[in-house]
């Protein structure tokens, strides 16, 4: 089991520095299920873990100037209050709604990832500070609230309404992510025991795995990592909302009606992940219209201005 929890804790990593988020929402299952902690303690490690990691790959990036710092230090700081608030919040929900809500987030997730992101601008520019300051506080309270990195939020929100291109979004995201988890981490442990010697372990698996994801991000193509990663987030949240459903819910139930509900709640994810895809898809070709008629258009003012 320590094993499978070092194996998984890399890939979180990878994707953490491969993408600028996405890897997180994987952890909290990952403690809570597989390293067999409780759902507040699973939070409050996670945080430690998405924390640390994503500030070790927001290094890399930053080497490479693919750091916006006055848009990630704003929409991060906006976030930190509010990521705290969520951390003291989260304590006086029961786990079992604390794991469902997570749930409903990762089929967002999952869905926002099928669809694809928004290739962004060529060059970036500094995000406006109303906008930095309302997203960095909505994605601070879920980051505080579920443990959730906010990764698959913030890098959408860069991209399409901070201008910023692809590579700079990514790494923003990081420093985005370990200001967010620091705050919600010091919300949680007030009243939260820590495991620091699993939080330690994890987060080192993980660091390995973001010095990796680091060193691929501009080596492969993340649209297509992302949109398998995609999947198994449903999968997950599909495995989830079926754990979690109430022992008074499932108990007056036969077994054959147990295993109705499970194959109604993965057909409905499933539903909803081809729907995803398939809007992404079309996303994609009207991005790829665009592009071709921007191209064809600069190439007819070439020609015009030479004749």
């Amino acid at each position: 089991m320590t094993a499978l929890v070092v194996v998984l804790a890399v890939l979180v990593g990878v994707l953490l520095g491969l993408l600028g988020g996405g890897g997180s929402i994987l952890t909290v299952p990952l403690l809570a299920y597989v390293a067999g902690l409780p759902t507040q303690e699973a939070i409050a490690a996670s945080l430690v873990v998405v924390g640390v990691t994503s500030l070790v790959a927001s290094v890399s990036h930053a080497r490479a100037r693919r750091v916006q710092w006055r848009t990630g230090l704003t929409f991060g700081a906006a976030g930190m209050v509010s990521a705290y608030a969520g951390g003291r919040l989260g304590q006086h929900v029961p786990d079992g709604v604390l794991m469902v809500a997570f749930a409903v987030v990762m089929l967002a997730a999952g869905i926002a990832m099928l669809r694809g992101r928004a290739a962004g601008s060529e060059t970036s520019h500094p995000m406006a500070l109303g906008k930095a300051v309302g997203y960095g506080a909505a994605v601070g309270v879920l980051t505080g609230f579920l443990g959730a990195g906010g990764g698959f939020l913030i890098v959408p929100a860069l991209t399409l309404f901070g201008g910023l291109a692809m590579p700079v979004a990514v790494g923003t995201s990081l420093l985005v992510i370990a200001m967010n988890s620091a705050a919600g981490l010091v919300g949680h442990l007030s009243s939260t025991p820590m495991h620091w010697g699993l939080a330690a372990m994890v987060t080192a698996a993980a660091v390995v795995g973001s010095l990796a994801g680091g060193r691929l991000a501009t080596r492969v193509r993340p649209e297509v990592l992302r949109r398998g990663f995609g999947w198994f987030v449903l999968a997950m949240a599909a495995f989830i909302l079926i754990q979690e459903i109430p022992q008074s819910t499932w108990q007056p139930l036969s077994p054959l009606a147990k295993a109705a509900v499970s194959l109604t709640a993965a057909l409905v994810v499933l539903a909803l992940g081809l729907l995803g895809q398939k809007l992404g898809r079309r996303v994609d070709a009207a991005a790829e219209s665009r592009r071709v008629a921007a191209a064809t258009a600069a190439g007819t003012r070439d020609e015009d201005r030479r004749s």
